[in-house]
């Protein structure tokens, strides 16, 4: 059984996008998925084992037959690591025999439209009940790879990454998070569990940016420090505080080149961190991306990857089975 994360490239077809990466599994847990098909499949099927009432009223459970995943428009295609996961449940809930895969596409590839992205052959019933929690989960992941794509080509050569957000579908931020790899782009932080972030909220809480800061070194020296800044000021602020990470919310191109300056004029000095990594963030959009990664930012943050990226549509057909002689 051909596995769907294998080695991956840039096609030729993608416009000189930059290639996938080479491995864009990790951080995927298998028990995740398996947790995360299963409640899927409840909300479909109802509670484990539940029941497909046309399927299985239709489809005698000995039948069995190909159907092909198959991509209804042009795209870059991940998920593909939950097909298997959401065929193998069903089975195990129905009783049936489990589902051959076999993968002809992998995560992170650019495909067009009709291409064939992986064969499954088993019981029929299986095939029928998983497809719409098998579509569902893969064309979410493969909108979000196709929107990520498009950025990491415009920003390609230009030294700056696209950045996810925290602005995920609640209970698929991980998978989401792996789209966004297997896209190209760039995973910020994973939760408020795993990096610290100030905002303005924050600094009126603690009192100041110094303040905020001075308190998260203190409770939790070991976390990285992000802080949202405004303005040039604010920016300036921060870095002398300690923050080892900046985010440049809204700024017009002219002052976040300057902000940009500033903080690069700063760094290694009186207590500023050696490098500073700065990200723009804010009423991003495509025609402006490389405008604004030439302004020196290591980032553009974009909330839209994840929040707003279209499905990429994709099929699962079943084919024909050639009547008996």
């Amino acid at each position: 059984m051909s596995s769907p994360a294998e080695p991956v490239s840039a096609s030729p077809s993608d416009g000189g996008a930059p290639p996938a990466p080479s491995r864009v599994e990790p951080g995927l847990d298998p028990a995740w998925i398996a947790e995360t098909v299963a409640r899927a499949l409840d909300e479909d099927l109802g509670v484990a084992p539940g029941r497909d009432v046309t399927t299985q009223a239709t489809v005698p459970p000995s039948a069995t037959g190909t159907a092909h995943l198959v991509a209804r428009a042009d795209g870059v295609v991940a998920g593909l690591v939950v097909v298997e996961e959401v065929t193998r449940q069903v089975a195990e809930r129905f009783g049936l025999p489990p589902v051959e895969v076999t993968f002809v596409a992998s995560d992170g590839a650019a495909v067009g439209r009709g291409r064939v992205l992986a064969a499954l052959t088993g019981p029929v019933q299986v095939l029928l009940a998983a497809e719409r929690t098998l579509l569902n989960l893969a064309s979410r992941a493969s909108g979000v790879a196709t929107a990520t794509r498009a950025w990491a080509r415009e920003l390609a050569g230009t030294g700056a990454q696209v950045l996810d957000t925290r602005k995920t579908t609640p209970g698929l931020r991980a998978l989401e998070k792996y789209a966004v790899r297997a896209g190209g782009g760039t995973n910020k932080r994973m939760g408020l569990y795993d990096v610290a972030m100030v905002k303005d909220n924050h600094v009126v809480a603690a009192g100041s940016v110094s303040a905020a800061i001075d308190a998260i070194r203190r409770t939790f020296p070991d976390v990285l420090v992000q802080v949202e800044a405004d303005t040039t000021a604010q920016a300036l602020e921060a870095v002398s505080a300690g923050a080892d990470f900046l985010l440049l919310d809204n700024m017009p191109t002219p002052v976040l080149a300057e902000t940009v300056a500033a903080v690069r004029a700063r760094e290694g000095k009186d207590g500023v961190p050696a490098k500073v990594e700065l990200e723009a963030t804010g009423n991003l959009t495509l025609d402006r991306a490389r405008e604004v990664a030439g302004t020196g930012v290591d980032y553009l943050s974009v909330g839209a990857l994840t929040h707003s990226a279209p499905i990429l549509d994709l099929a699962l057909d079943l084919l024909p089975t050639l009547p008996p002689r």
